[in-house]
């Protein structure tokens, strides 16, 4: 601790040390319960709770999961889902964004001024619906990746990004000849690394996590993704017959269904997981760079 640092600076110091390590036990606790018990027996977690004994351990779980079509194909539509959508708020909102950070820019205010509205208000559940509707989207993966593809904080985000981008850095391009289109892609979007890092993160992160639009929009069950499969498995309490066999297996089933919804979550879980080590080193300074200036 920084010796300079008066006692009540210490004071403060110490209180938010332990506020964070709270906050992250609020996290890490119901996490590693979550593992645990998606590989205890079911007779050991209903009677006896979590064990740290390898021997009442079990893939059980696992095992019925990975069995089951509806979890595999919910589990490929989401990931086409949550990267096709990434993809395409990314490409909308950088091309959205770029002309908006420009102050030579023609209407720039009140078109800013339009999407912020459109952050307090919108059209309602059943207009966005008809329109759906009314564009043939219905019972397609159009209906997942078009009504929410721009985000308008994201779009200020990217437009505060570009803002603090030197000036001089487009001056010196003009004079080397480069227009508007070879500036932004070959100067500007190489220099947006962390802001299209935390971009895809937040978007990629919302679609995996969406369920309501699926549910709305899709009725094939080839197109429904992993969050419409879990929410049967956790909400509804209804596991997939896929993953027994006959009779007895339902039975069984019945048993072994806590166990199931737990390797559910760990397995929904994993690409979250995964993704964030590799966007850690954009994710800070791409959210306070883009903060910084409005």
């Amino acid at each position: 601790m920084d010796k300079n640092l008066t006692k009540t600076d210490r004071v403060i110091l110490i209180l938010n040390n332990i506020l964070l390590v709270l906050l992250v036990l609020c996290v890490l606790i119901p996490l590693i319960y979550i593992v645990i018990a998606s590989f205890t027996q079911p007779s050991m977690l209903l009677n006896n709770g979590l064990t740290l004994n390898p021997a009442s351990w079990t893939l059980e779980g696992y095992k019925r999961v990975f069995k089951d079509p509806e979890m595999l194909i919910g589990f490929r539509n989401s990931m086409f889902y949550s990267a096709a959508f990434a993809l395409i708020s990314i490409v909308l909102t950088l091309f959205a964004a770029y002309p908006l950070s420009r102050e030579n820019f023609v209407g720039r205010k009140p078109l800013m001024t339009f999407f912020v509205i459109t952050m307090f208000f919108n059209g309602g559940l059943i207009p966005t619906y008809l329109l759906v509707k009314n564009l043939n989207m219905l019972d397609s993966i159009w209906a997942i990746l078009l009504p929410g593809a721009i985000n308008v904080w994201n779009l200020i985000l990217a437009r505060t990004y570009f803002q603090n981008i030197p000036k001089e850095l487009r001056e010196a391009s003009t004079v080397d000849g480069a227009n508007d289109t070879q500036y932004f892609f070959k100067i500007l979007i190489p220099l947006c690394k962390p802001i299209i890092a935390v971009l895809v993160l937040y978007q990629f992160v919302g679609q995996w996590n969406s369920y309501f639009d699926a549910m709305i929009y899709l009725k094939s069950a080839n197109l429904q993704p992993l969050q419409i499969v879990l929410r049967s498995i956790l909400v509804q309490n209804q596991p997939s017959m896929n993953m027994g066999t006959n009779a007895a297996d339902t039975a069984q089933l019945q048993q072994i269904a806590q166990m199931i919804k737990y390797s559910s979550i760990v397995i929904s879980s994993l690409p979250l997981i995964l993704m964030y080590p590799f966007f850690q080193k954009y994710f800070e300074k791409g959210i306070m760079v883009g903060s910084i200036k409005g």
